[in-house]
């Protein structure tokens, strides 16, 4: 069992957290909003070793995996970074694993600073949403050295069914944005499909039901129809995440010279849901903006 430190606990790092604790690891939390960190040390208090930290430096200090999930990039620096960073209170060979969904750019910067003082570094962005955290089958998709990745994998599978080493620093945010386009493409057409069907005057969930057997089918089909076809939006990964994600999937598209014609007209029916007001709805509200 290691001992590991978790800095951020929103929906998806407070379940993570929650599942090092439960498989017996020493967590030492920190989270922006202290109350927060104080209420998961309140919930996860029969683990022995489970504390909250005031800063990231003191939350790292003895750590032997830092694990952060955050917002952005500019969040991730925040804690990271600086005199109160976690990068300044881990010990040589300490390893930071960065679960935040952020640019390639900022993990290899990070990579940078983490080699040169003297630790590992991981960037492994999740994709599972709410539910894959809360239930621990979040899939992993990591960039980093293979030496460093084969430590901190087996402590990743607390809360991942799936977890790879996809190249070096960065290639975790690249794998990651690939799974961003797929899915933005993939709930535009599940969205239209749905629509259509309405308007056919279809029984919509027949049709689902039938064609996620063929090739039509996924896991949005399976486990989105359905409350798409009701209006329900209240759950999994909101448009707010989705438009920051796919900025930066865009932004690195532009430098690599790939060419993102559906993800760029996908970014902007997601800006006409937020302009609906539903920037905290769940990403299958693309059909909303279909039946609006």
């Amino acid at each position: 069992m290691a001992k590991v430190a978790f800095l951020g606990l929103g929906v998806m790092g407070g379940p993570m957290a929650g599942h090092l604790a439960k498989k017996g690891h020493a967590v030492t939390v920190y989270n922006r909003t202290p109350a927060k960190a104080e209420a998961w040390v309140k919930a996860h208090g029969d683990v022995a070793g489970c504390a909250s930290a005031a800063t990231p430096r003191e939350a790292a200090r003895g750590a032997e995996i830092v694990f952060a999930c955050v917002g952005n990039d500019a969040d991730l620096r925040s804690v990271v970074l600086g005199a109160d960073g976690a990068l300044a209170g881990m010990e040589r060979g300490a390893i930071f694993v960065d679960h935040t969904t952020a640019s390639a750019e900022v993990a290899r910067e990070l990579a940078a600073a983490a080699a040169e003082a003297g630790l590992g570094f991981v960037d492994a962005p999740v994709s599972g949403g709410q539910a894959g955290a809360e239930n621990g089958v979040l899939t992993v998709m990591c960039g980093g050295e293979p030496e460093t990745y084969a430590k901190v994998e087996p402590v990743i599978m607390a809360y991942a069914r799936a977890c790879r080493l996809m190249g070096p620093a960065g290639a975790g945010q690249l794998t990651k944005m690939v799974n961003q386009i797929c899915i933005a493409g993939l709930v535009q057409g599940l969205s239209e499909g749905i629509h259509f069907a309405k308007r056919a005057g279809l029984d919509v969930e027949a049709v689902l039901e039938v064609i996620s057997k063929g090739a039509a089918g996924s896991w949005q089909m399976e486990n989105r129809g359905k409350t798409m076809n009701a209006g329900s939006f209240d759950f999994g990964f909101a448009v707010d995440w989705m438009r920051k994600d796919l900025a930066i999937l865009l932004e690195e598209g532009r430098r690599n010279g790939a060419k993102l014609p559906v993800s760029a007209l996908v970014d902007q029916f997601y800006a006409e849901v937020q302009a609906m007001g539903g920037g905290r709805w769940d990403t299958s509200s693309l059909v909303a903006r279909l039946e609006r």
